[in-house]
C-alpha cells in the first residue's frame, strides 16, 4: 500500500497488515506532517482510476481572504469570489472560520454540518461539504467554532496546525479552497494563515483600515517566518466612492506601495449589500450592477485569464 504525503508529496510504501484498524491519520517521516489517511480500498480505487484515465489530482490553490479589522468586505468577497470562480467553471470550496457563519446566510444556506464536524471527525469529510451551487461547495462555519477555539489553544503544540491537517482531505479535489475568516487575531486566524498558500486581503478605503492592514502586515510576517510560502497575494480596495477625496487620496497611495498586489477596487454599490438578505450572490442578484462587474474583474485577476466572462 502506498501513502503519500500531501504536504510533501513523499511516497510511504507500508504494509496493510500493520495498521491498526482504527488509525485514521499517519505521520510522515520525511516531514512530519500528519496527515488523514485513505483505506486500502480507497487507494486502489484511486490509483486504478488515474491509471485508466491517465489523470492525477489537480492542484488546489488555497487562498485565504483576511484582515483583523472587520467591516472592510471579508465575507462578502470570499463568497463572491468563490461564486464568481464557479461561474467560470473551476470546482471551488469554501471555507467558513468565522463564528457567525455568514457565509451560509449569504448563499442562502442552512447546512446540518460543516468544519467543525470535520475537525472533530464527528463526520466524513463528504457528509461535512454542502453543495450551495453548481461547482460551489460550502464548509459552513457558526458558533460552534468557538469549541474549536479552546481545541486548539488546549494542545500543548501543533494547534496552529489545525485547519492544514483537517483540510489535507480536501486538497486534489478542488480547483480553489477559499477561507474566509474572522475579524481579530486569533487561534483561528493564526490556523488559517499556516493552512493559505496565498492571502488575499480587501482594504475598506478609510483610514482605520489601513491602521489595520499595517497591524496585519506585521502578524503575517511573524507567520512567515515559520511558513515561507504563505504570501500576500491581493489586496483589494473595497468600498469606493468616487466623490470621496479622503478614498481617492489613500487609493493612490496604496498604489504607491503595494503596486503589485493591488486589484481593481470594489466600487461602492448598494447591490452588493442588498444581495445576501436574499440569499443571492451579487451575480445572481444583480449581474449589470456596478459590483458584479468589479467581482468579475477581481476572478480575473486571480485566476490570470483576461477573457473570462467576456
Amino acid at each position: 500500500m502506498i501513502i503519500v504525503c500531501p504536504r510533501c508529496k513523499k511516497r510511504h510504501s507500508v504494509d496493510e497488515k500493520q495498521i491498526p484498524q482504527k488509525a485514521k491519520k499517519a505521520r510522515c517521516k520525511s516531514c512530519g506532517y500528519l496527515f488523514p489517511i485513505q483505506s486500502a480500498e480507497q487507494t486502489t480505487e484511486k490509483s486504478s482510476s488515474s491509471s485508466e484515465t491517465g489523470s492525477s489530482t489537480k492542484p488546489t490553490r488555497i487562498i485565504g481572504v483576511a484582515l483583523s479589522k472587520g467591516g472592510v468586505g471579508k465575507t462578502t468577497t470570499a463568497v463572491n469570489l468563490s461564486a464568481g470562480l464557479a461561474l467560470g467553471g473551476y470546482e471551488v470550496l469554501l471555507v467558513d472560520t468565522d463564528t457567525q457563519g455568514q457565509s451560509s446566510y449569504s448563499l442562502g444556506v442552512k447546512p446540518k454540518a460543516g468544519l467543525v464536524e470535520l475537525i472533530t471527525e464527528e463526520l466524513s469529510p463528504e457528509e461535512c461539504v454542502f453543495k450551495a451551487r453548481d461547482r460551489l461547495f460550502l464548509l459552513a462555519g457558526g458558533k460552534s467554532l468557538a469549541g474549536v477555539k479552546r481545541l486548539i489553544d488546549r494542545k500543548d503544540f501543533g494547534g496552529e496546525l489545525t485547519f492544514r491537517e483537517s483540510l489535507a482531505c480536501m486538497e486534489g479535489k478542488y480547483d480553489f479552497i477559499i477561507v474566509d475568516t474572522s475579524p481579530g487575531w486569533d487561534a483561528l486566524t493564526v490556523s488559517v494563515l499556516f493552512y493559505a498558500k496565498e492571502i488575499l486581503t480587501p482594504l475598506s478605503l478609510e483610514v482605520m483600515s489601513l491602521q489595520g492592514l499595517t497591524e496585519f502586515m506585521k502578524s503575517l510576517a511573524g507567520i512567515r517566518k515559520y511558513r515561507e510560502e504563505v504570501s500576500l497575494r491581493y489586496i483589494l480596495p473595497t468600498f469606493l466612492d468616487g466623490r470621496v477625496k479622503q478614498s481617492q487620496k489613500i487609493l493612490v497611495d496604496l498604489k504607491k506601495i503595494y503596486a503589485e498586489q493591488l486589484c481593481t477596487p470594489i466600487r461602492n454599490n448598494v447591490r452588493i449589500s442588498e444581495a445576501p438578505a436574499y440569499g443571492k450572490t451579487i451575480y445572481e442578484y444583480a449581474p449589470g450592477s456596478p459590483g458584479a462587474q468589479d467581482y468579475r474583474d477581481l476572478i480575473r485577476r486571480v485566476t490570470n485569464n483576461t477573457k473570462l466572462f467576456r
